[in-house]
This record gives C-alpha cells, sequence and structure tokens, in this order.
C-alpha cells in the first residue's frame, strides 16, 4: 500500500477538502485527488463523498481511517528504530553479571534520557564483535582488546574504560576461606574452575595466559550449565574455587556462605575496552563515551596479560 497515498487520504479527512489538503502536503490539489483515486482502486471502495463544499467520508472511509492512521504511525515507528539519535543505543555486553552490564546500569541512571538497548552477542570472538560495530549492528561493544588496534576493521577503534581486579570465589570449607586477601602465589596447586570460557574468545586467552605466568591451575572445560549450578558446586566443594571481577554481580542463597576475597601480589586484572565505530554520529554514544572516560589505570603491583599492555 502507497504510504503517501494514506497519508494523503488521513490530511484530506482532517480537513474535508482536498485544495487544504494539497496545501497542507505541499502538492497540487490534482495530485491528492489523483492519490485518493489510486488508493480507491486499490481497496475497491469510495472512501469519499465529494461535493461542491469539499469532501466527507463515506461510511468505509470512516473505518479506514483509524487504521490509516496507524499505518502512519507505524512508519514513523519504524522510522525512528533506525534513525540515529532518536532509536536506542545498542551496546553488546558478554554477559548481564559482569562489570561492562553494571557500567551501563550506572549510566543509564546517570543519563536516563539516552534510550539504551543492552544485547548480549555471547562469547563470541572481539573479531566478530568488531565487525558488528563496523557493519552497524550494534554501536558498541565491551571487550578485551589486544594492543595496538590494528586488527579492528577499519573505522573501529576501542577505548579502555575498566581495568577490574579479580576475586577469589570460594565455598566455606576452601583452605582459604578465612583469609581476607589471597595471593597469587597461594592458589598454586589450587584447583580453579571457569566453565563456559569458549576457546578463541579474550577471556579464555586471558585465563591461559594468567595460568602460564603464575603457575596457576585454572580449568576452563567441563559443562558449563549457568552460573547457578557454579555456585552449587563452590558451596559444596572444599577443594573447588573459581575466579571472578570485582564488579561482577553474583548473588546466592545465605545458606551458600560463600567467600570473596581479593587477590593480589600482584592483582590479575582484566582490561575492559569499549569498541566503537568512529563515524557513528548517535549522540547516545557519544555520551556513553564521555561518561565512562578512560580507565585509571593500575600502579606496578597489578597484572596483566602481555597482549593488552
Amino acid at each position: 500500500m502507497d504510504l503517501d497515498a494514506v497519508r494523503t487520504f488521513v490530511a484530506a479527512a482532517r480537513s474535508g477538502q482536498f485544495q487544504h489538503a494539497a496545501t497542507d502536503l505541499g502538492l497540487t490539489q490534482q495530485a491528492v485527488s489523483k492519490r485518493v483515486a489510486a488508493l480507491e482502486r486499490e481497496l475497491g471502495v469510495p472512501l469519499f463523498h465529494r461535493g461542491a463544499r469539499g469532501v466527507a467520508l463515506t461510511i468505509d472511509g470512516q473505518a479506514f481511517l483509524p487504521h490509516a492512521r496507524e499505518l502512519l504511525r507505524a512508519e514513523e515507528r519504524a522510522a525512528d528504530s533506525v534513525r540515529s539519535g532518536r532509536r536506542a543505543l545498542r551496546v553488546d555486553v558478554i554477559s548481564r553479571q559482569i562489570a561492562p552490564a553494571d557500567l551501563l546500569r550506572g549510566f543509564h541512571a546517570a543519563r536516563p534520557d539516552v534510550a539504551l538497548d543492552v544485547v548480549t552477542l555471547g562469547q563470541t570472538s572481539v573479531a566478530a564483535a568488531a565487525e558488528a560495530v563496523a557493519a552497524g549492528t550494534i554501536d558498541a561493544s565491551f571487550r578485551a582488546v589486544a594492543a595496538p588496534l590494528r586488527a579492528l576493521p577499519d573505522g573501529v577503534t576501542a577505548t579502555r574504560v575498566l581495568d577490574e581486579p579479580h576475586d577469589l570465589l570460594c565455598g566455606p570449607r576452601h583452605p582459604h576461606a578465612g583469609r581476607v586477601a589471597v595471593t597469587l602465589a597461594q592458589l598454586v596447586g589450587h584447583r580453579l574452575w571457569i566453565p563456559g570460557a569458549v576457546a578463541g574468545t579474550e577471556w579464555a586467552t586471558y585465563y591461559q595466559d594468567l595460568a602460564a605466568a603464575f603457575g596457576l591451575g585454572i580449568e576452563t572445560v567441563g559443562p558449563s550449565s549457568g552460573t547457578e549450578h557454579l555456585l552449587d558446586v563452590l558451596a559444596e566443594s572444599p577443594t573447588v574455587a573459581t575466579l571472578v571481577g570485582s564488579r561482577s554481580r553474583m548473588l546466592w542463597p545465605d545458606h551458600y556462605d560463600l567467600r570473596r576475597i581479593p587477590v593480589c601480589e600482584p592483582r590479575p586484572i582484566y582490561p575492559h575496552s569499549l569498541v566503537w565505530r568512529r563515524d557513528n554520529p548517535h549522540p547516545g554514544l557519544r555520551a556513553l563515551r564521555e561518561h565512562l572516560g578512560r580507565a585509571v589505570r593500575l600502579d606496578a603491583s597489578s597484572w596483566e596479560p602481555t597482549w593488552a599492555r
């Protein structure tokens, strides 16, 4: 259906005159008459009674009018859904429990005027996320990006926005459960289970490098049945622990009595970057970048993989 003809019909119904509708739409009266006639032919019914004093809706025209108005509203909503500055800012996070999701919650609290659509592409690679940014599927993505940035698609760049320390998460019977802090050296020989770290993703590479640098027993294999299953295992096991970001949201029943213990000497940090396209004009993206700023780099007592430096 020709939406221009529908728009002309609504204007004529509102004004009661083809001439007035023509003035409102910037058309000639003849053009208005032709559009309405074409719409009537398509629908197979007359929409107006035509007279010397103007036009009046037929019964069919009265029935069609609310639907015609809804068609025009739908057209506007469709355009707004992709129109920069009017559609929601689409930002990808790997999980809604980790630090980037918390950063977006803070941004939404500070800028409720910016419509935000938080999406999850899942544990895809940095390259896949960057391609989605380049294609305009999403406006931005939070990822750990290797430096320098030459591997990103043309026009896509990344800004480091958060250096996140790690905590040890363990059950009440774990040997380190009573500590207020634990060193990486004290974790040697203990089983650290991080299920679901997909090979080839920055998460898996990060933990592989951390394990190699400090001789840790980090396991990324095994079924990933969700966070709830991992917490169940930790609560029951005297030997299994995991590593989580200090800003990750983890909730468990009180009787689990799990312990979050900062890891230190050195503090392993995960480097979160915002990946975005330089020519993206969305004002919400500019607001997000200004809100996030740049990461405050941790001191020499921290560790990060060589590819992130």
